[in-house]
């Protein structure tokens, strides 16, 4: 079969649901009816897995009732039908019941696909505080001699170091834990991820009290974390017994900190959380966590314990979209409270990288090139909060705008505006003879008045105001501070040397076009300008991202002439590629599926609150196409160079840097066919 490459199976993805179905007490026939309801859902949604809650077979809440003859053998009946019903469903299913073995009960999850139980595990930890008297009924499974289990006529394995391992789908490997095992210090969980165990699910109970839902929230985020895995967890809801406790139906699925699905609590209804779980993005992590793999090292005779399991799922045909939605923006958070604390952490690092470099250099001016575009601007809001914080005036700060031959009125009369409103020492040199000079020194033809706007035209420019800043900040013992980005820096959209990829300190190194946006939006809508400034910096944001550095048709040059994103790609889809390529290194293709599904016509994708209507933009497969296969020439092959000799400034967001002292370590003579031929070969023209 071919994959398809509109398909989350394509790409390392499987999808979760947790299932919270509406119970009664001591009626194992009743439950497995909802439960089989609930799990002919999730296989309609296309499931990998569905987790049901703990004991949910026969109800958590029996207590004596466990001791039962009756009960016991109607749960056996009830998994026998489950059992026989999967053979048509399409997700592996786990469910919660209490089965004897060697004169024993024990609290087990049961793993079943299409007609087989894969493997029982037995709660680890039993609880026996304040409301939980399980002890009286259960036995841990430390208690348990043997390590399988005689059920409806199959010899299952039993234990709680079972490890399920999908032999055709990569790093699906999972393991399952009940409810209190998560709550102990060294849970079975830690062992089961250590062995490889992508994907770890509970079966919970787990009444609720005041404050109880947090707790749980905080347990999944930090378990996910700690193990750099998938965190899935159900709880019990309607129809458990309130007698002394209640139930509120908590379940939630978290994948390395990040809560991709929660349910509604104390509904009435059964509900079903659905989420996809990405297995190559926590595989590329512990790949590159070498603690990880260290305490897999220090932890060496329980891992080698560990028993796996393996059975081959059923990939579905056809396309099968993700449910999970993708950030058009990774660098950029989705909610207005994120994006604020995300926001002002960026700036103060930023700000904090350039104070301690005036104060260790004993310099206490800077230079700054200010062209009235985005960059230059976040540069120069920086150097004054610098100035501000180090009870410096802000005359101190030298701007310069540096007119050329393509220099438009907007511009010029943004960035005169910006520093005058910003109280700084105002400079304007016109560059315009000096470059002409230059350009008859080598005989270019635009010196004798031909029209030849080259590349050899556009970096004249660029490196005479870089050498005019040098100069000047020699001139008065300043600092030239950079001004360009990240994502310029990874599509090798700088001029090299003396032209503006140089600078003594670059506060935005590491900050991507899409996210110095969102920082100057930010400075307008918290009110850190007075009015005058902030109509200057959104007119700044509004105006054409453009190098203004060959003229156009329009004499009077009123707005840019160039168009950046006409020639190097939409900087929204350039980011996200970056964000995926450098920051997990995933295949070209899967980074294609991503933003296809975060950007095409249909994608749910998440937008950034401060991004009007009007300027929500979609991109089809073969636009996609087409600029990653630029940015991965542009970037593997042709840019390293210019990386390898960054100047210093401060690491910003987790997304990572491309200093080569950081973050980003490669040589400058690959060549970019491996990326280009997988692009090439796995995703379609459209």
């Amino acid at each position: 079969m071919t994959p398809d490459f509109r398909s989350l199976y394509t790409h390392g993805f499987i999808r979760a649901a947790v299932c919270t179905p509406r119970l009664k007490v001591a009626d194992p026939l009743y439950n497995v009816g909802e439960t089989l309801s609930m799990a002919q859902q999730a296989s309609d949604m296309k499931a990998t897995v569905a987790l049901f809650p703990e004991l949910g077979i026969s109800a958590y809440s029996n207590d004596d009732l466990f001791h039962q003859d009756a009960l016991l053998d109607a749960t056996l009946a009830a998994i026998g039908r489950l059992l026989e019903e999967s053979r048509r469903l399409f997700p592996v299913i786990i469910v919660g019941a209490p089965l004897r073995l060697e004169n024993r009960l024990f609290n087990c999850g049961i793993v079943l696909y299409r007609g087989q139980i894969l493997g029982i595990v037995p709660k680890s930890y039993i609880p026996s505080y304040r409301e939980f008297y399980e002890k009286r009924q259960f036995s841990a499974a430390r208690a348990a001699i043997g390590q399988t289990l005689n059920i409806l006529d199959q010899t299952v394995p039993f234990g709680n170091d079972l490890l399920f391992e999908a032999t055709n789908i990569a790093h699906f490997i999972f393991h399952a834990e009940i409810c209190e095992d998560a709550w102990t210090p060294i849970p079975p969980s830690a062992y089961a991820a250590l062995s490889g165990a992508t994907v770890l699910f509970n079966l919970s109970a787990s009444n609720i009290t005041i404050g109880k839902a947090d707790f749980r929230r905080n347990l999944c985020a930090m378990r996910s974390t700690t193990f750099l895995a998938a965190y899935v967890y159900s709880g019990a809801g309607r129809g458990e017994s309130t007698t002394d406790l209640a139930w509120d139906g908590h379940s939630l699925i978290y994948e390395n900190g990040v809560c991709l699905a929660e349910s509604d609590r104390f509904s009435k209804d059964p509900q079903i959380i659905v989420s996809d779980i990405d297995l190559v993005c926590m595989a590329q992590e512990r790949m590159r966590m070498t603690s990880f793999n260290d305490s897999v090292s220090d932890h060496m005779d329980q891992v080698r314990r560990m028993r796996r399991v393996e059975f081959a799922f059923r990939i579905p045909d056809g396309p099968v979209p993700l449910v999970r939605p993708v950030e058009r923006f990774p660098f950029v958070p989705a909610t207005p409270e994120e994006l604020d604390t995300r926001c002002f952490e960026a700036c103060h690092i930023q700000v904090q990288g350039l104070v301690k470099r005036l104060e260790s250099s004993g310099i206490r001016k800077v230079v700054v090139g200010v062209s009235g575009g985005l960059d230059s601007t976040q540069a120069l809001m920086v150097a004054v909060r610098a100035m501000d914080q180090l009870n410096l005036p802000r005359t101190h700060i030298l701007g310069f705008t540096m007119p050329g031959f393509a220099t438009s009125d907007t511009t010029l009369e943004n960035a005169r505006g910006l520093m005058g409103a910003l109280g700084i020492t105002v400079g304007e040199i016109d560059i315009r003879p000096t470059s002409l000079k230059i350009l008859q020194n080598i005989g270019h033809p635009c010196a004798k008045g031909e029209k030849t706007y080259d590349v050899t035209f556009e970096n004249v420019q660029a490196g005479d105001r870089t050498a005019h800043l040098f100069r000047l900040a020699n001139a008065h013992n300043a600092l030239v501070l950079g001004t360009g980005d990240l994502s310029e820096l990874a599509l090798g959209w700088c001029t090299y040397g003396v032209g503006d990829h140089m600078s003594h300190y670059n506060v935005n190194a590491s900050v991507p076009k899409t996210l110095i946006q969102h920082l100057i939006c930010w400075t307008i809508r918290t009110g850190q300008c007075d009015g005058r400034t902030s109509a200057i910096l959104q007119s700044i944001v509004d105006t054409e991202i453009s190098p203004e550095l060959i003229p156009g048709d329009d004499p009077d040059q009123k707005a840019p002439s160039q168009r950046t994103e006409a020639v190097i790609g939409p900087y929204a889809l350039q980011d996200f590629n970056l964000y995926y390529i450098t920051r997990f290194g995933f295949r070209p293709s899967r980074v294609a599926f991503l933003a296809l599904s975060a950007w095409g016509d249909k994608a749910k994708g998440i937008w950034p609150p401060s991004i009007p209507a009007e300027k929500r933009e979609s991109y089809d497969l073969a636009t996609i196409k087409k600029w990653l296969s630029l940015f991965l020439y542009r970037f593997f092959e042709i840019s390293q160079f210019k990386r390898s000799c960054a100047p210093n400034g401060p690491k910003v967001g987790s997304g990572g840097s491309l200093s080569p002292r950081g973050d980003w370590r490669a040589p400058s003579d690959a060549v970019a066919a491996p990326w280009l031929d997988e692009l090439s070969a796995h995703v379609p023209d459209e």
